[in-house]
């Protein structure tokens, strides 16, 4: 299955969607799909619910391997099931689209003008249980808003430190170092990310491979090289904040990079549409963003 996913990863036309709202996210994911806080008591209720938003999501008719090729999953969501399956199987056997585990504890404290990411103590045991439930790679997700070349190389060595780990386990990472749609300096950060990057992926080892993550670049096809990289399985694009039409005209000015949206994908997802409109607003969503994708 590994290899079966690795060729649709490196090769197919597609993108992935990204589903792992964490503890700190997952309130205001529930908000923007039209469940408010007073609905929920706890944690339990509340990923009860937003299992609930992400089931409904995953099993419609608009989600679906002809242009979604990857998900991405938060950990509750891996060890939980839809239709009798784990999530990682229902979607490998039933949907065709390959599974992804969010693993970083989420953002340390600024410093440096990054965040780096919290330490993630328990990873051995996370990756042992995502082999078990057939996942095929990870991401984990830090934060560059000033153009400090001391910040950024301390952001791309923790990623690759830890995205080593992960290749050892036998997964792909994704190496996800998000430069803020709002720094000031954000084409700068860019290219001293790309060169740090650059870097770290020319001293990985003859099998590694790794995907990475990156910001919608200020400069159409910065990272073109870094796509074209020989350890490189893909370049996703996380949507950032910005809306869809706007990521969506941003990511089509960049060849052969694709598509990791988060909210661009369900920003208009309601909890009260019928299942038809439902269905209707996510397959509107994932033709938008198939076709910035194969741009």
């Amino acid at each position: 299955m590994q290899e079966r996913h690795f060729e649709q990863m490196k090769n197919e036309d597609g993108f992935i969607a990204a589903l792992d709202q964490s503890g700190g996210s997952t309130p205001k994911a529930l908000a923007l799909y039209g469940i408010s806080e007073d609905a929920f008591a706890n944690d339990d209720e509340m990923f009860d619910l937003v299992h609930e938003m992400r089931t409904r999501i995953i099993t419609s008719p608009a989600f679906n391997s002809g242009q979604i090729i990857g998900a991405i999953l938060f950990e509750q969501t891996m060890d939980r099931e839809i239709e009798g399956m784990y999530t990682g199987d229902y979607l490998a056997e039933k949907k065709g689209v390959v599974p992804f585990l969010k693993v970083d504890k989420g953002l340390a404290e600024e410093s440096n003008g990054v965040q780096l990411m919290k330490p993630i103590n328990d990873l051995d045991e996370t990756l042992k249980r995502a082999n078990e439930r057939n996942i095929f790679g990870t991401k984990m997700r830090s934060v560059i808003k000033e153009a400090n070349p001391e910040g950024i190389k301390a952001v791309v060595d923790q990623q690759f430190e830890i995205g080593q780990t992960i290749i050892e386990a036998g997964l792909v990472p994704i190496i996800e170092p998000e430069v803020n749609i709002n720094s000031p300096e954000k084409e700068k950060c860019e290219e001293l990310l790309k060169a740090e990057i650059q870097s770290h992926l020319d001293q990985l080892g003859q099998d590694d491979h790794v995907m990475l993550k990156l910001t919608i670049p200020t400069v159409a096809n910065t990272y073109k090289t870094l796509i074209d990289h020989p350890k490189v399985v893909r370049v996703v694009a996380l949507s950032g904040g910005y809306p869809t039409d706007e990521a969506n005209e941003k990511l089509a000015e960049n060849k052969d990079l694709i598509a990791s949206f988060s909210r661009a994908l369900t920003q208009d997802l309601n909890v009260d549409q019928s299942d038809e409109a439902f269905n209707d607003t996510l397959q509107k969503a994932v033709d938008s963003i198939y076709r910035a994708s194969v741009t």
